[in-house]
């Protein structure tokens, strides 16, 4: 892994791990602020559209950012729904997490869902979605005949109790 600063400084305090992210931006999002995270203890950045839409109730649309990352080998980043948009307007990341893998380098865009009962205005800068950097863990993935037994076995959706 490239890139992994030990310390970053944030506004009110210290994040930990920090990891440096380049971005280069669109002329479109060229007034809006950078991502950035709100309070010491934020696990996201917001991201804020650079576009203006109209989703109906029941309907998607792809909006952009503007932004295009370098995020370091052995990273992704998670695009996901801000929870005030999903209480308040019924409004989420259609494909929640999107993921942004350490080699594209296109434009960020989130696929927003509006899940509620009326129109869901975007205009430019509006905050859509949120953006997670996390580490990625590669596997070597081993064809056998057969797999170890557990108690759980093949229970799923539901199978460990509703309680």
């Amino acid at each position: 892994m490239t890139g992994v600063e030990p310390v970053q400084e944030i506004a009110g305090g210290v994040r930990l791990n920090a990891i440096k992210v380049k971005v280069r931006r669109d002329e479109t999002s060229r007034g809006l602020p950078l991502p950035h995270y709100a309070t010491p203890g934020s696990s996201g950045v917001d991201l804020r559209s650079a576009e203006s839409a109209l989703i109906e109730p029941g309907s998607w649309a792809v909006l952009g950012t503007g932004l295009h990352l370098e995020i370091p080998e052995g990273y992704e980043a998670q695009v996901r729904s801000r929870s005030g948009l999903a209480l308040n307007k019924g409004v989420m990341v259609l494909n929640s997490p999107g993921t942004i893998d350490s080699d594209y380098r296109g434009e960020v865009r989130v696929i927003l869902m509006n899940l509620g009962k009326v129109p869901f205005r975007v205009e430019p800068g509006d905050r859509i979605a949120q953006m997670v950097f996390c580490p990625v863990v590669g596997a070597d993935l081993e064809e056998v005949e057969s797999l170890s037994s557990t108690e759980r076995e093949q229970g799923g959706f539901g199978s460990t109790g509703s309680k």
